[in-house]
């Protein structure tokens, strides 16, 4: 009678086989869990995407105030002069603004004709076709009143423009451009001007009219060096 296990003695150790059994398992379902949700750590995701020229987004019927599309158009004429004539001593970030794709500030904002011409000036070529000589960082400044409409889309503009370079800065100019807008009036709009023109804006005409006050001067500012 002596290897006679007593009925309480064997239901508590029955019941501390089950305690242990469920802590185990508890402990692994916890586990789980954190390996599935971890909440409390960073966790980094990457969307890639491939961007197409070829699509197109439907437009729907909006007509802006007048007030509001004026101020638009006021806003991307200081962004494309900016885009077109600002030159930085990063190369990489000039060839990307000033590339022939149609992604690119300039080419988008400009029509082919416009596009061609700004292709043409000396800064334009060092820059795209070959190693410049040169490193200068060249800003351009407006004033208040520094765009003026002229009618029919027509509108003139007065910047200063000046360049640095490791031995100073060179003297300013005073330049009046005038451009004519011309606003897209298709139902639909290139997938590469969803963000930096919605509404299809482009340059139809630059010209320069004078530099500091002389009408007889018409010399581009990429053409300056």
């Amino acid at each position: 009678m002596q290897n006679r296990v007593e009925p309480p003695i064997l239901m508590s150790r029955l019941m501390t086989f089950v305690l242990a059994t469920a802590v185990v398992v508890l402990a692994v379902m916890l586990i789980t869990l954190y390996k599935m949700f971890p909440l409390n750590r960073p966790q980094v995701f990457f969307l890639m995407t491939q961007p197409s020229h070829q699509l197109e987004i439907t437009l729907r019927d909006m007509v802006p105030a007048d007030e509001n599309l004026s101020q638009y158009k006021r806003a991307f004429i200081k962004e494309y002069i900016k885009a077109r004539n600002e030159i930085s001593s990063n190369i990489n970030v000039m060839r990307k603004k000033w590339t022939n794709d149609p992604a690119a500030a300039v080419r988008a904002w400009s029509t082919d004709d416009v596009f061609n011409d700004f292709a043409q000036t000396r800064m334009w070529t060092a820059l795209m076709n070959e190693v410049p000589s040169f490193e200068l960082k060249c800003p351009v400044e407006f004033e208040t009143g520094a765009i003026t409409p002229r009618g029919n889309d027509m509108y003139a503009v007065k910047f200063r423009w000046f360049c640095e370079n490791s031995d100073g800065q060179v003297d300013a100019k005073d330049y009046t451009i005038v451009l004519r807008l011309e606003s897209g009036t298709d139902e639909t709009v290139q997938w590469t001007d969803r963000l930096n023109n919605p509404l299809g804006i482009r340059v139809t005409q630059y010209t320069v009219e004078s530099v500091d006050g002389d009408k007889s001067n018409k010399t581009d500012p990429l053409n300056r060096f």
